[in-house]
């Protein structure tokens, strides 16, 4: 019985014992089912994302060529500028692509290999020679003459998804051999064998994670900061790090070192530009330096090397000193482990960071005409084609009209609120907007007096009142109707109209004042509204709302007598389309910014063909188009000729909206055509007319750009006559006062001054029959 008492409680530990084991191996077996499945959950994520490293690549959009050729006018300081511009680099012997080299007035540049939308361009070396404005010779490096040669356009900036990550992939042989060499130096010396993490460093910062209580740092290893960009979110969770560990190893053992480098260097994230997330080394030597990542300097490497650590600590522009501490201690790092000679480290030490001024505005970022490239697009593209598709897409943005009409604008705008004596809380903002009219190409536009900032684009979508910019349309439709011409006479006298609503519309002029009988020409050139609205009651408001559409307008006006004197709300754009029109003759050319798109594998997606239809009748555009020539000669737009170059022939109308709430202005030359508009966004009056405001940014950047004088062919139906320009009578020189030459309609019946008589009316009725 005792022997039985006292085996009791050994059997029941036994059992107990046998149970616990059991157990035991039943937790840690089920454990390592679970391991292994979420490791093989993390391995199949690892392999199926990361295998085909497809990142979402943004359209890349390209501004116009510079076309260089002899003969050309463009000196040797503005094509240095345009170099610098695209970050071309200065040197001794340029023998590398992207360099150039100065002697006086000739420049020896080494091009950049690019694909166009019709050919590959390899790099080749080019001398250009010039005197004075003017290029003389275009040769190779042979010396044989090149009749025309393209540079590689700008990359004015991507069309990114909402997220914001942008990027420019680069392959491994555009990238330069000392980045690898840096990063390993300064992130991850142990890379070349370590199998994803590094021991040594994970105990490092264990400890003094521990100590600190939370994590403070992070013994990654370059393999690991790539798993935590491309797989991971921000968060710094002791579960995120052991996560992050075992995919970096699965990386280890599924890819080569080359390819796990390569791919950090094209997604690492390196900076922010506004809403902008920059991705990669390739983008970031852009951003920062203004070029390709293959034509980076030792300094410029080893900066962008620094950024990785921290790119809002280390931000360059906002940090410079904190940046050029680390980047001096990487470059003594890199001559430490014998990267780079010693010799070489504090040369490029003494170095400034270089980095360029305004972030992506010195490669060319410009959201306004970026928001109309993305929503011409979008007519034809999927919103994914167009983020994550990496297609090339080249524009029609001249980069140094952009240039001189972003100085035009905030230069005028400065100088006319330093004038006023009365200060205002709120700031002045501006449009600009600047076409091509022969093909309707969008080759500059301002959306705001802060050109890089994404926000609301003016010029696309601030619908304001054009005022006077309505009397041209007006005019045309008179002309056109056949009961009117340039030299008819109309009456700037009062008018009153009874409105559906019972009230009576009153109009006024803007001095108050009457002019009575006035030709045409003059009462459009001193921009009359009582002639106006009489001319345009003659005509008949349907014709005239009409006209508008014509002539391009996405909306037939309402037919109300105050859309006589311009109570119509039109964005910038739409009044280009619509002055356009006048431009070119009478034909309608679409606006367009986009001339071509390539696939990611540089084939041709799509050409955006030239579209021309005739909208007015040639012979009524071109006596409406001499007017405007007399509104800048005699006229509101007088005040521009002080700018001007000497016999430079523009034409133009300034316009103004109802209690000076709106300054406009929009005339063009032979070549150019130019809409510019100030005012308030809450929209206050400014006290602007258009020729006191508008006017006076158009001029600025009209003189500041090579152009031609409006000049065309006077149709035969049309033959030339002098008047009077304030009476209209017909006279000459010797008899009459302030005479001026116009083209009227063959056989029109015009009265002659009475003084004039004797030695005109024989010629005149000669003329006539």
């Amino acid at each position: 019985m005792a022997v039985v008492l006292a085996h009791g409680p050994t059997l029941k530990l036994k059992k107990f014992r046998k149970q616990l084991l059991i157990g035991t191996a039943l937790i840690v077996g089920i454990g390592t089912i679970a391991l292994l499945a979420w490791l093989l959950y993390l391995d199949r994520i690892v392999t199926k994302q990361f295998e085909g490293r497809r990142w979402t690549l943004p359209a890349q959009v390209y501004a116009e060529p510079l076309e260089l050729y002899a003969g050309q006018a463009f000196g040797a300081d503005t094509l240095e500028a345009e170099l610098q511009r695209l970050g071309y680099q200065s040197v001794d012997n340029p023998q590398r692509a992207g360099s150039y080299r100065r002697r006086g007035e000739r420049i020896d540049l080494m091009s950049r290999r690019f694909q166009f939308w019709d050919s590959l361009q390899e790099s080749q070396l080019i001398s250009v020679t010039g005197a004075g404005s003017t290029i003389t010779a275009l040769t190779d490096q042979r010396g044989s003459e090149v009749p025309i040669f393209r540079l590689d356009p700008l990359l004015i900036g991507s069309i990114f998804p909402l997220h914001g990550e942008d990027r420019v992939v680069v392959a491994p042989d555009a990238v330069p051999p000392l980045l690898p060499a840096a990063l390993k130096v300064a992130e991850d010396r142990k890379f070349d064998t370590h199998h994803g993490i590094n021991v040594l460093a994970i105990v490092r910062a264990a400890i003094a994670n521990v100590r600190a209580g939370q994590i403070e740092q992070g013994g990654s290893t370059l393999t690991q900061q790539l798993v935590k960009s491309y797989f991971l979110d921000n968060r710094r969770t002791f579960g995120r790090k052991i996560e992050e560990a075992c995919m970096a190893m699965l990386l280890e053992v599924h890819f080569e070192k080359q390819d796990l480098l390569n791919a950090y260097i094209n997604e690492i994230y390196l900076g922010q530009d506004g809403g902008r997330a920059i991705h990669g080394f390739g983008l970031a030597a852009q951003f920062y330096f203004g070029k390709p990542l293959a034509e980076l300097q030792l300094h410029e490497i080893a900066l962008l090397v620094t950024i990785v650590r921290g790119p809002s600590y280390y931000d360059p522009r906002r940090h410079p000193e904190r940046a050029r501490a680390r980047r001096d201690r990487i470059l003594k790092l890199m001559a430490d482990f014998q990267v780079i000679d010693a010799k070489v480290a504090r040369q490029a030490a003494a170095k400034p960071l270089g980095i360029v001024n305004g972030g992506s505005n010195k490669g060319g970022y410009y959201p306004a005409f970026l928001d109309l490239v993305r929503r011409t697009l979008q007519r034809d593209y999927r919103e994914a084609d167009l983020t994550e598709a990496g297609l090339k897409i080249f524009s029609t943005l001249n980069p140094l009209i952009q240039s001189r009409a972003e100085s035009a604008l905030e230069q005028e705008l400065a100088r006319l609120e330093k004038a006023r004596k009365k200060k205002v809380p709120q700031k002045l903002e501006g449009v600009v907007v600047v076409t091509a009219p022969q093909n309707g190409e969008v080759i500059a536009m301002v959306g705001g007096r802060q050109a890089n900032y994404a926000g609301f684009n003016r010029a696309l979508d601030a619908k304001r009142s054009i005022g006077s910019l309505v009397k041209p349309v007006i005019f045309l439709a008179a002309v056109e109707s056949g009961k009117f011409n340039a030299a008819s006479i109309v009456e700037d006298a009062p008018v009153e109209v009874r409105l559906a609503n019972g009230k009576l519309w009153k109009p006024q002029n803007i001095t108050k004042e009457f002019a009575g009988p006035v030709p045409l020409v003059r009462a459009l050139s001193q921009s009359l509204n009582l002639a106006t609205v009489n001319l345009g009651l003659a005509v008949g408001l349907p014709q005239v709302t009409q006209k508008f559409k014509a002539l391009g307008l996405k909306q037939e006006p309402p037919q109300l007598p105050s859309v006589l004197l311009g109570s119509l709300d039109v964005a910038p754009i739409d009044v280009a389309q619509l002055f356009n029109a006048f431009a070119n003759g009478g034909f309608n050319t679409p606006l367009r910014a986009v001339r071509s798109v390539l696939d990611g594998a540089g084939k041709p997606l799509k050409s955006f063909a030239l579209e021309v239809t005739p909208v007015a009748d040639t012979a009524a555009v071109f006596q409406v188009n001499q007017m405007l020539v007399q509104v800048m000669e005699r006229g509101t737009g007088r005040g521009a000729r002080a700018q001007l170059p000497s016999g430079l022939v523009v034409a133009g109308k300034s316009g103004t909206s109802s209690d000076y709430r709106d300054s406009w202005f929009a005339g063009f030359s032979g070549s150019h055509l130019g809409v510019v508009w100030i005012g308030y966004d809450n929209n206050t009056p400014t006290g602007l007319t258009g020729a006191s405001g508008a006017l006076t940014v158009w001029s600025r950047l009209m003189s500041g750009i090579a152009t031609t004088s409006w000049s065309a062919p006077q149709p035969e139906t049309l033959q030339p006559v002098t008047i009077e320009y304030a009476s209209g009578l017909v006279a000459r020189p010797e008899c009459g006062e302030d005479v001026i030459t116009i083209a009227v309609p063959q056989g029109a019946q015009l009265p002659v001054k009475p003084q004039c008589e004797s030695g005109l009316r024989g010629w005149w009725d000669r003329l006539v029959h």
